[in-house]
């Protein structure tokens, strides 16, 4: 089976493309640090960042929600981009742990007062941002939308056994937005993408259903709601993202006519440090280009890209015209990746 398809080609007759121009994020106010953890499981600091790399974590307390954080960053998004919410299309969230689920985004549309926006979640895990960004470009290209909102949000501080040390030192909650809007196709800022899925190797990382049933009339039986707490197999997940991420980014820079020498920075999911160390690796990536915030949030899912971009693009080091690529990956198993170019706020 080929490849999904990147990009339409110039010679299919696109005449409009996607720019990135706004960016938010928010976080719980607590923030738990190893030391903090350790007195409820048998681990220390040196344990934990060792393995991973993180140092601390947020976890959402009273009255914040996957919509609560969701709202602030895309918010924050908006402000920056110079829109109001009415200006919306569209409100695309990427969620694996909404607060309703038969659907969030709604509450995050009520929420911002965007009245004028379709709002729908998309499910992808840590892949979600990715796949929801590229989601909403085709909008854009195809002119259906002009302006979309693409927030990557999750609480999974919820769905963790906080007695299993193997998990609950990964995950954090928190939100982040970006502002895309329609531009001249020579302007296109995703320069290039991939996406794939292997359900074969689902059982690697998932937040499966409880097997359980109650009975209901005679010999029938219908199942009850709930899921359980996290499971991981980090050693097959940590040999997948170190296989698969340099793949497909080599894929995409081969495809463009791109060399890794090219790219400004490179964002992956942050999951792990070691990870990001190996991809930047083979491609040659010195240090100082591979944006990192792991240490600080820990694994916050679909939030952890646009997190890292909104922290980035306001401390000054993700300017105007830098070349980004970015890869997700993680439960479904999926992954991919995006070659993408940062224009910023018009003056």
């Amino acid at each position: 089976m080929p490849p999904p398809l990147g990009p339409i080609p110039s010679d299919a007759g696109a005449a409009r493309g996607m720019a990135l121009v706004g960016s938010g994020r928010a976080l719980p106010a607590a923030s738990i640090s190893n030391d903090d953890l350790s007195q409820r499981v048998t681990t220390d600091d040196a344990w934990i960042r060792s393995r991973t790399g993180i140092g601390a974590r947020r976890v959402a307390g009273p009255g914040e929600t996957v919509t609560s954080l969701a709202a602030a960053a895309g918010l924050a998004a908006l402000e920056q981009a110079g829109w109001r919410p009415a200006d919306l299309d569209m409100i695309l969230l990427a969620t694996s742990s909404p607060d309703d689920l038969f659907g969030t985004a709604p509450r995050v549309q009520a929420a911002l007062g965007a009245s004028n926006a379709v709002a729908f979640d998309l499910t992808a895990a840590c892949s979600g941002f990715l796949f929801a960004l590229i989601t909403a470009a085709q909008y854009l290209r195809s002119g259906a939308m002009e302006r979309v909102l693409v927030i990557g949000a999750d609480q999974l501080s919820r769905w963790l056994d906080w007695d299993d040390r193997r998990t609950c030192v990964l995950f954090g909650d928190g939100a982040g937005a970006v502002a895309l809007e329609a531009c001249p196709a020579e302007e296109d800022g995703l320069v290039a993408f991939r996406m794939r899925s292997d359900g074969s190797r689902n059982g690697c990382l998932t937040l499966a259903q409880v097997d359980r049933h109650q009975p209901l009339l005679g010999g029938l039986s219908a199942q009850v709601g709930g899921f359980s707490p996290i499971q991981m197999n980090g050693q097959e997940v940590y040999k997948f993202a170190v296989r698969e991420v340099p793949a497909v980014l080599a894929e995409l820079l081969q495809s463009s006519g791109l060399s890794a020498d090219q790219l400004d920075w490179l964002l992956l999911h942050q999951a792990n440090q070691r990870i990001l160390n190996a991809v930047a690796e083979r491609f040659s990536m010195p240090h100082e280009r591979v944006l990192s915030n792991l240490a600080s949030y820990g694994n916050t899912s679909a939030a952890t890209i646009p997190l890292m971009l909104d922290e980035a693009v306001r401390d000054g080091r993700i300017r105007n015209g830098h070349l980004i690529a970015s890869s997700g990956f993680g439960a479904g198993l999926s992954w991919g990746g995006a070659l993408l170019r940062w224009r910023g706020p018009a003056a």
